[in-house]
């Protein structure tokens, strides 16, 4: 994690937030994907819909016994598509955010590393092992 910088301290947080957008030192995407997630989810949801109204014109449309049961079969069908869609988006959004979390734990890691290394450089500038 980054240290706060002093103007963020003193309140000029649209300053901060301008900055942040510029630089990409504060990655947007990861609260980014949860919009994406959910406006999927909805156009999943119409695509249920779609699947319903389908289903429902063709039970309509057929009177007989076929009809009826090609209705059940794309319902049957549709609602298993909908729940393997369902579970694929979510699979990939889940992607993003572990990818992105991991990018910040390389991020914390390399910070440890350089103040570390930085120590270690204040104990012994001359870099020689202790006898």
């Amino acid at each position: 994690m980054r240290q706060p910088r002093l103007n963020a301290i003193r309140g000029s947080l649209p300053k901060s937030l301008f900055w942040d957008l510029l630089t990409f030192e504060k990655l947007m995407a990861p609260q980014v994907i949860h919009l994406i997630y959910w406006s999927g989810l909805g156009f999943i949801a119409l695509i249920a819909f779609g699947i319903i109204g389908s289903a429902i014109g063709v039970a309509i449309r057929e009177e007989m016994l076929m009809g009826i049961l090609l209705a059940v079969s794309v319902l049957i069908g549709g609602a298993l598509v909908i729940t393997v869609l369902v579970l694929l988006w979510r699979a990939f959004c889940e992607l993003y955010v572990a990818l992105f979390r991991l990018s910040d734990d390389l991020h914390a890691i390399r910070q440890a590393t350089v103040a570390e290394a930085a120590a270690r450089a204040t104990e012994d500038p001359a870099g020689h092992e202790p006898s």
